[in-house]
This record gives C-alpha cells, structure tokens and sequence, in this order.
C-alpha cells in the first residue's frame, strides 16, 4: 500500500483522464463547450478576488502585486470563454494539436521511465508499451486522418482512457514490486577510497 499511496498523484491524474475520455466518447463537443465556460467561469471568479484584494491591500504591497491588472485581465478573458465559446468550437482543432504534442512529450517521459526500469532490472513492459504508444497516438493526432473533429475528439477520448489504464496498471504494478525489492546498501564514498 505504501507504494500505492506513493503514486497517488499519478493514479489520481490517470483516473481523471479516463473520466475525460468517457466525456469525450459520450459527447465531444458539448464536453468541450461545458469545460471552456467552467474555465470562464474561474477566470471570472479569480478575477474579482484579485481586483477586490488590490482595492483591501495596502498601496505598497499592491503595487508590487499588481492584481488590479491581473484580476482585469482574467475576468476579460472569463467574459470572453463564457459569451463566445463556440470561437473555442471552431478551435478545436488546434486544441487538439496541442494535446497531440502533449502526448508525445508525455511519451518521451515514458521512455526514460522504461529505461529507468529496465535498468533497475525491474518490469518495464507496461510502461514502455505505454510510451510507443503515447509518441503513436500524438503523431496520429498530429496528422488529424479523420473527416470531422468530433471524430478526432472521441479517437482522442478513446486513447485518453487506454493511456490513463495503462498508465494506472503500470503505476500499481511498479508500486507493488518496488515494495518487493530488497533494500540497496549505501557504502559511503569514503569506505570505496580506503579500499
């Protein structure tokens, strides 16, 4: 369990994306429309806290802060996610090139952490299967084969949820074994050189 607990955060951040990638699969453009106003939403709320704490802060401190501008600067960009998401609608698809580069980036993460686990002669299978295909599915997304982007978005939905359960069983896996693994015995520098 310690291994576990020690890896939430990335169990956490996979079962989240499996929940994305259902919400892709079930209605892509919707999904995306409800994401972009509840981010306005923030923005807007973020916005007025910081205007109202630049008008509450003493004059000095909120002049090194600036969060009359900052606060100015969210809730414009809130008013404009929350009156004019379908401009994000028409976006999409170069929301989905970055994601793409995401993933490919994702998946070099991985292949250092296969090597890493290769090297450490444990079991990187999951891992390194998890990174060919990270890197595969970002060039696909990259190379956008598909006639409409809600397809585009429910294919990227699709690997969101074979990623993140991957990514979840290679997690649980690691976790698992690294509690198995014998102790490695630390022989300070100084015992090396008196040998």
């Amino acid at each position: 369990m310690k291994g576990i607990k020690e890896n939430r955060n990335g169990i956490v951040i996979s079962l989240f994306e499996i929940f994305v990638g259902i919400l892709l699969l079930v209605n892509p453009i919707g999904f995306t429309s409800g994401i972009v106003i509840g981010s306005g939403i923030l923005l807007c709320i973020y916005g007025m806290i910081s205007v109202f704490k630049y008008f509450t802060t003493h004059i000095e401190e909120a002049v090194i802060h600036q969060d009359l501008s900052i606060g100015l600067l969210a809730l414009l960009g809130g008013a404009f996610c929350i009156f004019q998401s379908e401009w994000f609608a028409s976006a999409q698809e170069i929301l989905t090139i970055i994601y793409g580069v995401f993933m490919i980036v994702s998946g070099i993460g991985k292949v250092q952490w296969s090597i890493d686990l290769l090297r450490l002669k444990r079991k990187w299978i999951l891992s390194g299967v998890s990174a060919v295909l990270s890197v595969i599915f970002g060039f696909v997304i990259l190379q956008n084969p598909f006639d409409t982007v809600e397809f585009l978005w429910r294919f990227t939905g699709i690997i969101m949820i074979i990623e993140a359960i991957i990514d979840v069983a290679s997690l649980v896996y690691v976790a698992k074994n690294t509690l198995k693994a014998p102790d490695a015995t630390v022989v300070p520098v100084a015992e090396i050189e008196e040998k």
